[in-house]
């Protein structure tokens, strides 16, 4: 069973960027693609450089691929599946997302 846990109004998202939230003590990075209608949620923890940094990272797609790109090594992360695009052996978590009455909630 899914525990939704709000965190946010949808008013609070910054288009085509990210944000963090601080969900059951674990850094959850939040994306808002609007050209896509896509709302991700990833761990914010960055493998590569064992920092809480993804959420700061540049938004776009890679072969239609929504992802998010680390701000410190550039490595490139999926923001549906939470694979890491140059290391296959890589994987952050990823969270469902939703959108009720203009509140943004993490399921866990």
């Amino acid at each position: 069973m899914t525990t939704w846990i709000e965190v946010c109004a949808v008013d609070d998202l910054v288009p085509n960027a990210g944000i963090c939230a601080l969900v059951d003590k674990k850094q959850i990075a939040i994306f808002s693609m609007p050209k896509i209608d896509g709302l991700f949620a990833i761990d914010n923890f960055d493998p590569f450089s064992a920092a809480n940094v993804l959420s700061r990272g540049m938004v776009g797609d890679l072969g239609g691929e929504p992802m998010v790109a680390s701000p410190m090594y550039k490595q490139h992360f999926s923001l549906k599946t939470g694979q890491c695009f140059e290391d296959e052996a890589v994987k952050v978590a990823v969270y469902a997302v939703q959108v009720c009455e203009g509140k943004v909630q993490i399921g866990l």
